[in-house]
């Protein structure tokens, strides 16, 4: 693990990248704290976006809403 300042991964990105493609992990501090962490890439394992993942039906018995909202509408 190689662990740069801000200032140092702006001025060296290109060869830090080439670090990172040969399996190494680079840590990145700003004002002696970790903010980012560039870990090589897994292509072990394609997964699909989450954006294409099917999502959630929420579904309840019953009458649905908009019925009785317009039952409500009729009554009154």
């Amino acid at each position: 693990m190689k662990t740069v300042t801000f200032t140092e991964f702006r001025k060296s990105a290109s060869s830090l990248i080439s670090d990172v493609e040969s399996g190494e992990v680079v840590v990145i501090l700003r004002h002696g704290r970790p903010v980012a962490e560039i870990l090589p890439y897994d292509t072990g394992e394609a997964r699909e976006p989450s954006w294409k993942m099917p999502g959630l039906k929420l579904a309840v018995k019953g009458a649905g809403l908009s019925r009785a909202i317009l039952k409500e509408r009729e009554a009154s």
